[in-house]
């Protein structure tokens, strides 16, 4: 992947008086939509990068004294949030998707497992937080937000995902990795080597898919709202890959085929009004934003399902039907066109 170019940065020195936050923002503020994804990308969960990234910014303002320019601040930055998403993980396990604990099921009737709200399970994130003004910037923090990207990353040691994402995704080089994770160039070459094999072994995580033009991709999805609203299941399976697959974090079951898909959705999900969907986009991919009637009269935050496409049709649905993800969605609204 390409290496998005340096900004111009003023070089602050030990013992200047602390700055403005005016200045500290124009000079650190440009970088928050990446380091967002940088976090995401390491932690899985969008709510755990707002508050590292929350963190990596405290840190920066009380150390901004002491900085003495010999890298550029993008680089101060990402050496401050990788290390505080690194202490992080200490204590924390890796977030699964249900097709990351366990086989599917090709057939619909079969008990679907209660959910399992112990789990921490994988969060999907929205693209509109990792917008920006600056062209660059958005390539940065859109770079390798795929969920299956992000669901492989989970499989890897939290060094070797800190690893992969800043020499393989970011762009860095051997050399500035060492430094952003105070280690040697040999270790972060044997780091990089392992996370690379694991990631292969994890199965094809390729960033960019085949995915239909804008006008037929957002035909597609409006298909798709439609049937879903409507419970029309038959309006689904053109829409559909014979191959499709569904998984329902905090549900562990999930199945594969549109038959299976379908039957499911038609027995235990559509029902005429009970759903209404927005379209929007969640780690570089369709998504909509759910919300559930609740018979009185409401509609109620229910989750957000991800959609990947492949070709003209949609090869897998990741619903998350977790409401609070809801409010990360809407506090953030971005225009799909």
């Amino acid at each position: 992947m390409h290496r998005r170019p340096q900004r111009p940065h003023r070089t602050p020195r030990r013992g200047s008086t602390m700055p403005s936050n005016a200045e500290f923002t124009a000079l650190t503020g440009p970088f928050r939509p990446e380091l967002l994804a940088h976090c995401y990308r390491i932690l899985g969960s969008i709510h755990d990068a707002e508050d590292l990234v929350q963190e990596t910014y405290l840190r920066a303002w009380r150390a901004f004294d002491g900085f003495e320019g010999r890298s550029s601040v993008r680089r101060w930055l990402y050496r401050i949030a990788t290390m505080a998403c690194l202490t992080a993980l200490e204590t924390r396990r890796r977030r699964p998707l249900p097709s990351g604990l366990g086989a599917p099921s090709d057939d619909h009737q079969v008990a679907v497992a209660p959910r399992e709200p112990a789990v921490k399970w994988l969060q999907p994130a929205p693209d509109a937080r990792f917008g920006a003004d600056d062209p660059a910037a958005v390539v940065a923090a859109r770079t390798g937000v795929r969920l299956a990207f992000i669901a492989a990353l989970q499989y890897l040691s939290a060094r070797q995902r800190a690893v992969l994402t800043l020499r393989d995704v970011l762009g860095f080089r051997t050399a500035e990795v060492a430094e952003i994770l105070d280690t040697t160039i040999a270790a972060v070459d044997s780091a990089l080597r392992r996370a690379r094999a694991r990631l292969a072994d994890a199965g094809p995580v390729a960033d960019d898919l085949a995915e239909p033009d804008e006008q037929i991709r957002r035909g597609l999805i409006d298909d798709y709202v439609d049937a879903f609203t409507r419970a029309d299941p038959d309006a689904l399976v053109d829409l559909l890959r014979a191959d499709v697959e569904m998984e329902m974090p905090p549900t562990p079951t999930w199945f594969t085929g549109r038959h299976a898909v379908l039957g499911f959705l038609s027995a235990r999900v559509l029902r005429p009004d009970l759903w209404r969907m927005t379209p929007t986009r969640a780690n570089g991919q369709p998504a909509v934003i759910v919300h559930h009637h609740t018979g009185n009269g409401r509609y109620e935050p229910y989750g957000i399902q991800v959609l990947t496409l492949s070709g003209y049709r949609i090869a897998r649905i990741t619903a998350f039907n977790d409401p609070t993800l809801v409010a990360t969605f809407t506090a953030h609204p971005l225009e799909v066109r």
